[in-house]
């Protein structure tokens, strides 16, 4: 099984009455980042939504590419890259410039949304997001083999490409696909990808391992990530609220998004657990022990700076979990 990796998420949502400025939320979060460097963060992912009122963020390589510049350490990652407003070509280009700033830490999750809001605001049709998103994912992997190629497809079609620069990472930036749905599932098996599923297990979970084993491929040989997020606090009484407001107006929007899809949150029954991993240190790893071996977890990560708070109300918890939580569950995972 791949190694444990553990990180951060950011999403830089700024709800209007935060009384903080995106420009001032931006550089909080590359101090914490920076800070987190050093401390023993794995991951900074980012996620990705458009026309949002809180200025969700909207483009994250820009981000990225800021951030590797005062790192060393962390690789950049999404969970998710929304293939259908990335135009591949472009898409590979910009992962190309990433993966040399960064010195080959750069990595790409990628899901076709949902929400009509933003199809509308890209002009384009909700009916063409799984042809956008599966011509998406071949262009990029024909874009990362670092050859030339040409393409044929219903969404696009190319001619002698080649992208420059080449990538640092041969094979370029390991690429992974999100599912709700057995269709999702079965996308990341097709494509051979690291995963990233939620919602449903029976319907996202079960049918990736099923999937790869009548392929005879193993699981434990694929890095399976997710958001879920972690408070490391001795008084959950005292910290605990404040994050869970946080964590409800977080979640609004979600739900907003799945009802206006039409899609719900999925079929009853047992969940991919995303909800928070809350307790002291001792607590924190045993949950988090039972939660990697269930699912074959190998890379988490957890909201950093949940919306409405500021980077410094997650200083205490953000250091128990690298300080001593993540140190913990490497070492009881045989890792250095």
């Amino acid at each position: 099984m791949p190694d444990l990796r553990i990180g951060v998420c950011y999403d830089f949502r700024n709800p209007p009455d935060s009384g903080i400025s995106d420009q001032h939320l931006y550089a909080e979060i590359m101090e914490q980042v920076r800070w987190l460097d050093t401390i023993g963060a794995d991951l900074v992912w980012f996620t990705e939504h458009h026309f949002i009122d809180d200025s969700y963020l909207p483009s994250w390589i820009p981000v990225a590419s800021a951030m590797a510049s005062i790192t060393s350490h962390v690789r950049f990652g999404t969970d998710i890259c929304l293939m259908p407003f990335n135009h591949p070509i472009r898409l590979a280009e910009d992962l190309a410039v990433l993966d040399n700033l960064s010195g080959g830490r750069t990595e790409v999750g990628l899901g076709m949304g949902y929400a009509p809001h933003e199809f509308h605001g890209f002009g384009l049709p909700v009916a063409r997001r799984v042809s956008l998103m599966n011509e998406g994912i071949e262009v990029l992997q024909h874009c990362f083999t670092g050859e030339k190629f040409s393409y044929q497809g219903n969404r696009y079609q190319f001619k002698d490409v080649l992208i420059t620069p080449g990538y640092v990472q041969e094979g370029g930036p390991p690429l992974w696909i999100a599912a709700m749905s057995e269709a999702g599932a079965l996308r990341a098996a097709h494509y051979n990808t690291n995963f990233l599923p939620q919602g449903a297990r029976a319907k996202s979970f079960d049918p990736w391992v099923n999937a790869l084993r009548k392929t005879d491929r193993d699981p434990a040989d694929y890095r399976v990530g997710i958001i879920r997020s972690i408070l490391v606090t001795d008084d959950r009484n005292t910290d605990w609220p404040v994050i869970r407001a946080a964590e409800k107006y977080r979640m609004q929007l979600y739900e907003r998004f799945y009802e206006e899809s039409g899609e719900g949150f999925g079929d009853p029954g047992e969940q991919v657990p995303q909800t928070w991993v809350i307790g002291n240190v001792e607590a924190c790893i045993e949950q988090l022990k039972v939660f990697i071996s269930d699912f074959g977890i190998t890379d988490i990560v957890t909201m950093a700076v949940p919306p409405g708070l500021r980077a410094a109300q997650m200083t205490g918890s953000l250091e128990k979990l690298f300080g001593e939580v993540v140190p913990r569950l490497k070492q009881e995972a045989g890792q250095p």
